[in-house]
């Protein structure tokens, strides 16, 4: 079940700003009545555990679908991590906002909900779709007059390595696949596994 609370608690909880929201969070406070105390030193098993929670919440997911991902990337060919992350950075919401084309992985989460754009010309709505390399995204012309998407040419986003993004004409092509080095700074993988193995 998705977690649909304060997501500023959840960035305190962590105690960095996870990108949950369009606006800068203070994560210097911990969540409680004594959030204002000195945060203590984390064991190894915490360490792990709060690598993986901050991971889940980055990619909005829930406990099941961030298990399920790993399970699948564990049991596959190629190392763990780079197909655990590949996985993760392939979903089709986060691609949207990777790109520039949504504040939030949530909204871009309900806009793909939506309807708003295309994959290789057909209607796509699975947030977790998987894309491949030389898909090509537009928006459905109804969806242009969304505030995000008008004012993109105002707003400086830099896409990732593997993402070409033309802003004109609000179109994203997969030029490649995802590789480790290309995941969100804050999700530390080998802890992660390191979690997922005990």
């Amino acid at each position: 079940m998705r977690y649909t609370g304060s997501k500023n608690k959840l960035a305190r909880r962590e105690g960095v700003d996870l990108g949950l929201k369009s606006k800068p969070v203070d994560t210097s406070r911990a969540v409680g009545p004594h959030g204002g105390a000195r945060r203590g030193k984390l064991s190894e098993f915490g360490t792990q555990l709060r690598a993986k929670q901050t991971a889940k919440r980055i990619y909005g997911l829930s406990e099941k679908q961030f298990r399920n991902l790993f399970e699948k990337a564990a049991n596959g060919r190629h190392p763990t991590g780079v197909t655990f992350v590949t996985s993760l950075e392939r979903r089709f919401d986060n691609i949207i906002y990777r790109s520039g084309f949504a504040v939030t992985r949530a909204q871009a989460r309900q806009m793909v909900n939506h309807r708003a754009f295309l994959v290789n010309g057909i209607r796509m709505d699975i947030p977790s779709y998987q894309a491949k390399a030389g898909d090509v995204i537009t928006v459905r012309e109804k969806t242009l007059d969304h505030p995000v998407l008008r004012s993109m040419e105002s707003v400086k986003t830099k896409a990732p390595s593997w993402l070409s993004v033309n802003i004109k004409n609000r179109t994203i092509e997969v030029t490649r696949l995802p590789e480790e080095a290309d995941a969100e700074q804050l999700v530390n993988v080998q802890s992660i596994i390191e979690f997922y193995s005990r």
